[in-house]
């Protein structure tokens, strides 16, 4: 494990919370997602910062992974469940955080469970604990509150330039006894449901990373190798975030094709509750210590 540069950490977790209340105080009815989004990370980069991941926007079943198309026109509803998950990063150093907000105020106990059930999962990490043991906690809240978690997703360890790494912390006891070690950072992610526990794949595909190099042929592959591994190399990327170097979506799309055919592409299509179950979420970013945790996105 490589060692961290913490104050980076808590520079990168500070600015990735503060981004979440930014958005929280944005998410209104009739206000527009993609306005939600682009000054959300505006507000990263305002503060000398650069983006880990696009800015997701998740409402209703929606669980993880939407971010604005390029020219969505999308508007919260008064009846909306909205999850802003948001990541700073300085250099090869990442932030990760999320929350829940209720426009429609009729699922207030969702996302009360969603919170506490991370901070029960944060009360369980130290040097030593285990993965299920942590899982058993937040699934314990989540039980207690007449919810789901979500078993297919989860917590994660974050490394030098790769946010979900190594380990899966799962939001219920898997059985995994892995132990987390002191000075490893975790980021915790409950996610709560009213339907059955598990997210699918929508046909909704906004976010790609690179993961290789690729021998593109196409102009429109070259130039979107170019771009993004320019100004992003292997972060995820939206789509939107490449409009202007493009006459396109369709542009964008060819190239985008092209590499996943060469394997040099991997894709996050956005993810649902398969039984179409409200979600909510909470996540924080935490150093492990001896005894406990110190959270970095606050």
């Amino acid at each position: 494990m490589q060692e961290y540069d913490y104050e980076k950490l808590k520079e990168v977790g500070s600015v990735s919370w503060e981004a979440v209340q930014h958005a929280k105080a944005l998410v209104k009815p009739g206000a527009s997602l993609l306005d939600v989004c682009e000054k959300t990370e505006a507000f990263i980069k305002s503060k000398g910062l650069q983006l880990a991941f696009p800015v997701n926007i998740s409402v209703n079943d929606r669980a993880a992974h939407y971010t604005a198309t390029i020219a969505d026109a999308t508007v919260f509803g008064e009846n909306d469940i909205v999850k802003v998950d948001v990541g700073a990063r300085h250099e090869d150093v990442l932030g990760d955080c999320a929350a829940t907000v209720d426009l429609s105020g009729d699922y207030a106990k969702l996302v009360e469970a969603a919170e506490e059930a991370l901070e029960a999962g944060l009360a369980a990490v130290r040097a030593g604990a285990r993965l299920n043991d942590i899982g058993k906690e937040i699934g314990k809240v989540v039980g207690s509150r007449g919810f789901k978690p979500i078993r297919n997703l989860g917590g994660h360890a974050v490394e030098y330039g790769e946010l979900h790494a190594s380990i899966f912390i799962p939001n219920y006891d898997n059985g995994d006894t892995t132990q987390l070690e002191e000075g490893q950072v975790i980021a915790l992610e409950p996610f709560v449901t009213t339907g059955d526990g598990f997210v699918v794949d929508s046909d909704i595909v906004q976010i790609f990373q690179l993961n290789g190099p690729a021998s593109a042929r196409s102009a429109e592959a070259r130039k979107l190798v170019e771009i993004v591994e320019k100004e992003h190399k292997t972060y995820p990327f939206a789509i939107r975030w490449l409009a202007k170097g493009f006459a396109s979506e369709f542009s964008i799309r060819k190239g985008l094709n092209e590499l996943a055919v060469l394997g040099a592409l991997q894709s996050f299509p956005a993810l649902v509750e398969r039984s179409h179950g409200i979600v909510a979420q909470a996540e924080n970013e935490a150093i492990v210590e001896k005894d406990s945790c110190t959270v970095v996105t606050k």
